[in-house]
């Protein structure tokens, strides 16, 4: 059971002027180089993405590196500073696989606790040449299997909405073994893996169905000589769980801190709109009715904020209330990117539901992101199960009883 009142320095909360720099400068820097017709040009390429932009994101800012070791090729930084660079992302919904290669794939690499794995390819996910992602983390059984070949590990299954899936040019898959999941790196090959894009709702956020026919990779984690006893198999099972888990739920954190730039895009947006919209002779701001529902907008919004930025300071410091803050950080900031974008759209009135507006890919990106990681439903589920039942149980009080 997780304690209730868990202990965060206040100041973990807080942005930092480096912090708030970083935000000034990607702020800038994405509305200069990624309005919504840039987006919309790119999304229709092979890749989905202004790959000069991304290698510029890396390059001029270190975006990928932030969250990296320096003896691996980062910055050293944490996942703070990390969260400041996901939230403008999100705000200006950019379309770069930011969220399954520096966030998802580094942060197993780095769970994993394989210094090799980590010296091959985190140097490159930090300078921005290489896209990574992961698949089979969600999985209750692993769709994969890992069999030992001739030559080593080889891969054989499926596992369905990879993220980047077609794309990316490592996949760090979470695969079954006679000795319990494990973690394998496959830098797949078009004839022993194959990877068919999935039509997805939200276009800016690339999804794949991968099938591993045979493909050759490469265990991360734990020696492979620890398999051949019962405690080593243990183990390695149990260290391969804990690290897909806190992988995950680094990945909701993540989600959260984009969801809040994205609702913070959307509500100055729609108050910026509702300014200059006349009525009746007066902008339409002005009526009560649109005040309202922009004052619940901001409220939300700041809740939102608060669980996100618990939740990142979860993260940072390798906290173990991670997995409450992270499940309640995408409760709260899912539900609250939801109305803002659908205020986005209707407070826009005629023009919010036409495809020229960019309200509709804010809709979009909102409904993916809400089951991204997992329902808000299913996260209440596992916030019951992590907090524990309250201290006092609620049940039929003397007077009822004796009644």
């Amino acid at each position: 059971m997780h304690r209730r009142h868990p202990e965060i320095a206040p100041q973990l909360l807080s942005e930092t002027e480096e912090q708030r720099q970083l935000r000034t400068v990607l702020r800038d820097f994405y509305a200069e180089t990624s309005g919504v017709e840039d987006l919309r040009t790119h999304l229709a390429t092979p890749r989905g993405y202004d790959e000069e932009l991304w290698a510029r994101l890396a390059r001029e800012i270190g975006v990928h590196g932030l969250a990296v070791p320096e003896e691996y090729g980062g910055s050293g930084f944490t996942f703070a500073e990390l969260a400041v660079a996901l939230e403008e992302s999100g705000r200006a919904l950019y379309c770069g696989p930011l969220l399954p290669t520096v966030v998802l794939a580094a942060h197993a690499l780095l769970l994993s606790g394989d210094r090799t794995a980590c010296e091959r390819y985190l140097p490159r996910i930090a300078d921005g040449t290489l896209t990574a992602t992961v698949a089979g983390f969600d999985d209750g059984v692993p769709g994969v299997a890992a069999e030992r070949g001739s030559g080593g590990w080889v891969l054989r299954g499926r596992t369905d909405f990879v993220l980047d899936g077609a794309g990316a040019e490592l996949i760090v898959v979470r695969a079954g073994t006679p000795a319990g999941p494990r973690l394998f790196a496959c830098e797949p090959v078009a004839d022993s893996c194959r990877r068919t894009p999935r039509r997805v709702l939200d276009e800016t956020r690339r999804q794949a169905l991968v099938e591993f026919r045979g493909a050759p990779a490469t265990a991360i984690g734990a020696a492979d000589g620890t398999e051949g006893t019962a405690g080593g198999a243990e183990g390695t099972a149990d260290g391969t769980e804990g690290a897909v888990s806190a992988t995950l739920d680094t990945g909701r954190a993540a989600l959260a801190a984009e969801q809040v730039g994205g609702s913070g895009h959307a509500l100055d947006a729609t108050v910026a709109f509702v300014a200059q919209r006349h009525q009746f002779g007066r902008p339409i701001g002005s009526f009560q009715a649109i005040k309202h529902r922009l004052a619940d907008v901001l409220v939300a919004l700041e809740a939102a904020r608060s669980a996100s930025a618990y939740a990142t300071a979860c993260a940072a410091v390798a906290s173990p209330q991670l997995p409450v803050a992270a499940c309640a950080a995408a409760v709260v900031c899912s539900e609250t990117f939801r109305l803002a974008t659908a205020e986005y759209v209707q407070l826009h009135g005629g023009i919010g539901f036409t495809w020229e507006h960019p309200a509709h890919l804010y809709v979009r990106r909102a409904r993916g992101a809400e089951v991204l990681f997992g329902t808000a439903d299913q996260h209440r589920a596992r916030l019951a199960g992590l907090v524990g039942p309250a201290t006092r149980p609620v049940g039929r009080t003397a007077t009822h009883s004796a009644a």
